[in-house]
């Protein structure tokens, strides 16, 4: 039987996997999701016995169903493959009384690898399904990460064009290097006067613009997104959920049905609905802490009910969560409705019209599964401090945010249940932040000065991503203010 897919805000549309893939976003604005989230059909003694890519058929297959075993393998085979540094594809170590989850192992050294090195695969498979014969245009927003491994996915990749735009001033010196070197004959990469938050919105009004989509559709151009709004960008994240608790039943860190907690620094959204997705398969999760930076729109919901994007915007040290619109919370507010698509589009009407929208005490209540925390600046850097001298091992930004509200949720709530913290990015995205947190003496020095010193402090290699950008030269220079995002992308597109 094929799982269909629902958009959260009308109850009358209704698509495949692979039309929700290639739409990315449901034609009224809604995110779509799946009828039901499935259970697991295996247990996860059984997981704990396969690799990376057997775990992620096992998955997958559940949600893609209209996907044959040979097309899921294939998009599985040519993801997760030697990109990947290590073997593992994710990798547990073990830190701070605390399992990190390194998830930056793949091509762009951030977890966004992890979902975007299939999606492009998963595109392609779903544009032959449909008898698709336009190019796709991925149309994407970028916080820092996503559009570097959304390039990189999807570079040279045949009927498709990528643009890609990102905040000028909002990302670090080593994301923006990453992004504007990009070589490729498709690839596009636009830095707007603006926050992520004008760059997602932007986004998202040309996904909705009729007039536009009737232009390109007469140049023979569909738009399709890589972010985790797009239902094949959220799924393959659900896989290192299970994949993780897996290992660590087959290293005997746990027992058959052990409870666990999971920290995840949090912007979007995206990353924690994925574990809560675990969850809802089986995969015993006691608590999902939402992990947030000073930036904290998302800890005030989880502790108000009242969802307020009205406040000053943070450029802080973890750029990727700097964002006050969390897409993806709104797949998550859908079931606390009891998915009801007219109040979840209600609320997001209130959110696009007033900045807000409070959710009702029923609601509220439904929340017992998460717990919020933030942490600012000081403490992001007291925190990489701490577990350097303490285990010698070295985390960024984000990674740290997670494990400083990891550490002030076990304190405060007495809940001793093991902690598995995501680890999003490798420190050597962020080598300023991390060095000069570590040590003052470091702030004079160059930025490619510094990844060799963190390479000799952490005894780790210098990941390839970041040899690679050291003599790249930068190949897009494009800048435009936030209300001139479409005349850029008609522009590229030539229409």
């Amino acid at each position: 039987m094929n799982l269909m897919y629902k958009s959260t805000r009308s109850a009358a549309i209704q698509v495949t996997a692979s039309e929700a893939i290639l739409k990315g976003l449901s034609p009224d604005g809604g995110l779509f999701v799946p009828e039901q989230i499935p259970k697991l059909d295996l247990s996860l003694s059984e997981i704990a016995k396969m690799s990376y890519q057997e775990t992620a058929y096992e998955v997958m297959k559940l949600f893609f169903t209209d996907f044959t075993e040979a097309e899921l393998k294939d998009c599985i085979h040519k993801a997760y493959d030697s990109k990947f540094d290590t073997e593992e594809i994710a990798v547990i170590k073990k830190a701070d009384d605390a399992y990190f989850l390194e998830l930056f192992h793949g091509a762009t050294v951030a977890f966004k690898d992890m979902a975007l090195s299939i999606l492009p695969h998963l595109l392609s498979v779903s544009a032959k399904k449909n008898q698709i014969n336009k190019e796709i245009v991925i149309l994407t927003a970028t916080s820092g990460d996503t559009g570097k491994a959304a390039l990189a996915g999807f570079a040279d990749v045949e009927n498709t064009k990528i643009i890609v735009f990102y905040p000028k001033n909002g990302v670090s010196p080593i994301q923006e290097k990453q992004m504007v070197t990009q070589k490729g004959n498709n690839t596009y990469v636009v830095g707007i006067e603006g926050n992520f938050d004008d760059a997602q919105q932007g986004v998202k009004v040309m996904f909705h613009n009729k007039e536009l989509a009737e232009k390109m559709d007469k140049a023979g151009y569909q738009f399709s997104s890589a972010n985790s709004i797009n239902i094949g960008r959220l799924i393959p994240q659900v896989v290192y959920y299970i994949y993780a608790y897996s290992r660590l039943l087959k290293n005997f860190e746990i027992s058959r049905n052990e409870e666990i907690n999971i920290t995840v620094p949090t912007g979007n959204f995206g990353n924690i609905l994925a574990a809560y997705y675990a969850k809802q398969m089986g995969v015993p999760i006691k608590r999902l802490v939402c992990a947030s930076n000073e930036n904290k729109v998302l800890y005030d919901f989880f502790r108000t009910g009242i969802y307020d994007k009205n406040r000053e915007f943070i450029l802080t040290s973890s750029p990727s969560m700097d964002i006050l619109v969390s897409s993806n919370l709104e797949r998550l507010i859908y079931q606390l409705t009891g998915e009801d698509p007219i109040q979840t589009a209600a609320f997001m009407e209130s959110l696009a019209t007033d900045g807000t929208y409070t959710i009702t005490e029923e609601m509220q209540a439904k929340l017992s599964d998460f717990a919020g925390g933030f942490a600012d600046e000081q403490k992001v850097a007291k925190t990489i401090r701490r577990i350097y001298e303490l285990d010698g091992y070295i985390i960024d930004p984000h990674t740290a945010v997670a494990a400083s509200v990891s550490h002030t949720y076990q304190s405060a709530s007495g809940d001793q249940v093991k902690m598995l913290i995501i680890s999003t990015a490798s420190p050597f995205k962020f080598t300023r932040s991390v060095m000069n947190a570590i040590s003052p003496k470091y702030d004079s020095m160059t930025d490619l000065t510094l990844i060799d010193e963190l390479s000799g402090l952490s005894g780790v290699k210098v990941p390839q991503a970041i040899e690679d950008i050291r003599s790249a030269k930068v190949l897009h220079t494009t800048i435009c203010a936030k209300d001139k995002m479409q005349e850029i992308v008609e522009e590229i597109l030539k229409i």
